[in-house]
């Protein structure tokens, strides 16, 4: 069944009911992707303008021990789990949780390619932000270490460009670390 659409006071017979339900879904989502577009360019800026130490500019990886209180099952389900990291970090998250599998995060201002997994111990992803050159990568590697109730999260990051080293390490905790630790209180 086709119906009439009006375009600038004129009526042209062109739309089905799928083809109108499928430009309205686009338009919506074109809404939404506005706005998180604003929301993930605003991410994007916040880490940009980190102040540059001069004693860190030269530095290509940094290493971090985070303590969390969880279990490091779901520490690692957290991070390669699309649903659970969209819930932790407010924006949304494709992960395919597999070796070779590619994720999106922070609604795209994060993507890679995970490269090995430990269950429950380890994750290491080629990952970059989307902003860097085309075909730039570092290396993320989580390692999981449990300490009774708790579990220390090793974070290497390594190989990303100089320069970067502040706005990567404060992007980290702001991110990753703090909205994980309360996802996981």
């Amino acid at each position: 069944m086709n119906l009439f659409t009006s375009v600038n006071g004129n009526i042209a017979r062109a739309t089905t009911r799928r083809q109108l339900v499928t430009r309205m879904a686009f338009l919506l989502g074109s809404l939404g992707v506005a706005e998180l577009t604003g929301q993930t360019r605003n991410m994007a800026k916040r880490d940009e303008t980190v102040p540059i130490n001069p004693a860190n500019q030269k530095r290509t990886s940094l290493h971090e021990e985070i303590e969390i209180k969880a279990a490091s099952q779901r520490i690692y389900d957290a991070l390669l789990s699309s649903k659970q990291f969209t819930a932790f970090s407010g924006l949304p998250a494709e992960i395919d949780p597999k070796v070779g599998g590619a994720f999106s995060m922070f609604g795209g201002l994060i993507v890679g390619v995970t490269v090995e997994l430990i269950p429950n111990r380890r994750i290491v992803q080629a990952w970059r932000p989307s902003h860097w050159e085309p075909g730039v990568y570092s290396s993320a590697r989580f390692e999981l270490k449990p300490q009774g109730s708790q579990t220390t999260v090793i974070l290497d990051h390594t190989g990303f460009p100089e320069g970067k080293f502040d706005s990567l390490e404060a992007g980290w905790h702001s991110h990753y670390w703090e909205p994980l630790k309360k996802f996981l209180a």
